[in-house]
């Protein structure tokens, strides 16, 4: 893996015609495929992460979704070793901005899924995992950056939602978590599906 760098969000990002962040650490992960025809990308699905839980920093996210996260490094990790997974983006503690499948593509996040009444989120969503638990706060720095890539990601795609991982997959999945501030991401609230 190579070495993380911190990323100072800049007030504008774009996206490339390829679906890539310019300016994001790019990490391609496997654990991707084709969106279905004519799909258009109408919704953020916004997780949270940390491997071990309640653990932040390390390159264990990175390792999850490149298949590449060794079992024997924490217990934990030995009910993941076949997961297979990605997310489209990885919003670090300190505000950096990774980016693991371009957003033209299909990254494997938000799993059995629905989101008014329409299936299968994976097909017409882009995938930002916070690193962060459900329990502990968020940091100021994330939200800057997650604000700077969903303004980025709005004037690239016709966004017309944005929903936790617990909205999409209601009593499957609890992320981002009760600590995770909705309006600190300065977008319009009816945006937002909490």
């Amino acid at each position: 893996m190579p070495a993380r760098r911190p990323l100072v969000a800049p007030r504008r990002l774009r996206m490339n015609a390829g679906g890539w962040l310019v300016g994001a650490r790019r990490i391609e992960s496997p654990n991707c495929d084709q969106r279905p025809n004519a799909t258009a990308l109408e919704l953020i699905v916004i997780h949270g992460i940390s491997l071990p839980p309640g653990e932040f920093g390390g390159d264990h996210v990175e390792r999850l979704f490149t298949n590449t996260l060794d079992p024997a490094a924490h217990p934990y990790f030995r009910a993941l070793q076949e997961l297979r997974v990605s997310a489209h983006f990885l919003v670090r503690r300190d505000g950096e901005l990774v980016q693991f499948v371009s957003c033209l593509r299909r990254a494997w996040h938000a799993g059995a899924s629905c989101w008014r009444g329409r299936s299968a989120c994976n097909d017409y969503s882009i995938g930002i995992e916070f690193e962060g638990a459900d329990d502990v706060a968020y940091e100021a720095a994330q939200y800057r950056a997650g604000t700077a890539l969903i303004t980025a990601l709005r004037a690239a795609y016709p966004i017309r939602g944005i929903a936790g991982h617990c909205h999409v997959a209601p009593g499957r999945k609890t992320d981002p978590g009760a600590c995770f501030d909705w309006s600190a991401l300065r977008q319009p609230a009816e945006l937002f599906e909490h």
